[in-house]
C-alpha cells in the first residue's frame, strides 16, 4: 500500500521548523511506501532541494489578508493528487485547513493553540514528550496523538570550517551557537559568559531581530573580539565539526534540533534547561544543563568540559548513543510510516 501525503508548509524561508519540515520530507522521499506533494512558499532554497528530489509541488503565498488564491490553490492540488493524509506544518499552515475525505494531521513544533490553528485536524504529530502533554491537556485523546522525533541526516563528505577565514586562532576553544538571533534562544547570556573565558570564541550562526543588539552588546561589554556573527548558514555540519563545544542557551525550546545535530557530529553540548533540552538531556551523561539566564553557570560548564577530557568524551559517546537511538533518518522513517499506516487503518 502506498501512502499518498500531502505536506502544507507556510514558513518563511529560515528557521528550526522550516529546517525540519525540509529534512523530514526529503527523507520521505526515499521511502518506496510514501508518495509526496509539498504546498509551499516560493522560497529557492526550498524549491531547489524539493525540484533536486524530484518531489512536485504547489506555490502558494499563504497571504494573511488575502487567503483566497491560497485556499483555491490548496483545493486544486488536493483534487489532483487525492491524498491520503494531508500534514499542516505550524499553526499558519493549520489555518488553512481543508476538509474532506483525506485524515487532517496538525504537526507541532510548539505549544500551539489547537482550537485557533488545528480545529480540521483529526490527529496531531508531536516533536516532543512535553508537547504530547500539551495536546492531551487540549482535550485530544491519546491515540490520536503521534510522537515522530526529529532527526539529523549527517552528510559523509564534511569538510570543516577554516578556522582563519573567521579570524580565529587555531588554539582557541570555540563555541558554537546556531540559533535565531532572538530573545527566547539567549545568546545574551553568551555574551556575557564571554568576560569570563577569555580562551574562547564564540561563532553565532543565525539571524533575526536582535542582529543590532547583540552587536552592541557585545561591544558593550568589551567582547566583540571573541564573537563572530556568521548570519545564517546553510552548512551547520561544517561548524558543527570545527566547533570544540556547541552552546544552546535558549530560554525557550520545545525541543531543539541543535541537540540532535550536535550529538550526530560528536560535539560536546551544554544547554540551558528550557523544556527540551530538559527533557532530553541527561545531565554529564550526554551534555550538561544549566539554569536558564545564568552566564556563569555557563562560564563553569566551558571550563568544566575544557579542563575535564574524561567527562567530555563520555558526553560526546552519550549523545552519540541517544541519536543513534532515537534520532536517525531510519528511525524517522520507521516511526513516520507507522504512525501514517495506523492513520488510515483506524
Amino acid at each position: 500500500m502506498t501512502l499518498k501525503i500531502m505536506h502544507v508548509m507556510a514558513g518563511g524561508t529560515v528557521g528550526g521548523a522550516e529546517n525540519i519540515f525540509l529534512e523530514d520530507v526529503l527523507a520521505l522521499a526515499d521511502c518506496l511506501d510514501i508518495t509526496q506533494h509539498i504546498v509551499t512558499r516560493n522560497e529557492p532554497h526550498r524549491i531547489a532541494a524539493l525540484t533536486e528530489k524530484n518531489i512536485p509541488f504547489t506555490l502558494c503565498s499563504f497571504a494573511k489578508y488575502w487567503p483566497f488564491p491560497t485556499r483555491k490553490a490548496i483545493r486544486r492540488a488536493i483534487a489532483e493528487f487525492k491524498p491520503d493524509i494531508i500534514q499542516y506544518w505550524m499553526g499558519r499552515a493549520g489555518e488553512f485547513s481543508v476538509v474532506g475525505s483525506h485524515i487532517n494531521v496538525a504537526w507541532y513544533g510548539g505549544y500551539y493553540n489547537r482550537q485557533k490553528r488545528f480545529k480540521n485536524c483529526t490527529h496531531h504529530i508531536v516533536l516532543t514528550r512535553d508537547l504530547r502533554r500539551h495536546v492531551l491537556e487540549s482535550g485530544v485523546d491519546e491515540k490520536d496523538i503521534s510522537i515522530i522525533h526529529t532527526m539529523a541526516s549527517v552528510p559523509n563528505d564534511i569538510v570543516a570550517q577554516d578556522r582563519v577565514a573567521l579570524d580565529t586562532p587555531q588554539d582557541a576553544i570555540v563555541l558554537l551557537a546556531l540559533a535565531r538571533l532572538h530573545w527566547k534562544k539567549g545568546l545574551d547570556v553568551l555574551l556575557y559568559a564571554l568576560r569570563e573565558l577569555p580562551h574562547c570564541i564564540a561563532w553565532i550562526a543565525g539571524d533575526g531581530p536582535l542582529k543590532k543588539e547583540l552587536y552592541d552588546l557585545a561591544q558593550a561589554l568589551g567582547v566583540l573580539h571573541q564573537v563572530r556573527f556568521l548570519g545564517w548558514r546553510n552548512d551547520r555540519w561544517s561548524l558543527l565539526k570545527a566547533a570544540d563545544i556547541c552552546v544552546f542557551p535558549s530560554r525557550y525550546e520545545p525541543f531543539g534540533t541543535v541537540m540532535v545535530d550536535a550529538w550526530a557530529m560528536r560535539v560536546p553540548l551544554i544547554a540551558a534547561d528550557a523544556q527540551g533540552p530538559a527533557a532530553y538531556m541527561r545531565q554529564g551523561e550526554n551534555g550538561l544543563l544549566i539554569p536558564k539566564d545564568d552566564s556563569q553557570a555557563l562560564v563553569d560548564a566551558v571550563n568544566y568540559l575544557c579542563e575535564n577530557k574524561n567527562l567530555c568524551e563520555h558526553v560526546i559517546t552519550g549523545g552519540w548513543q541517544d541519536f543513534q537511538t532515537y534520532f536517525t533518518k531510519e528511525a524517522f522513517i520507521k516511526d513516520s510510516l507507522t504512525a501514517y499506516k495506523a492513520m488510515v487503518t483506524k
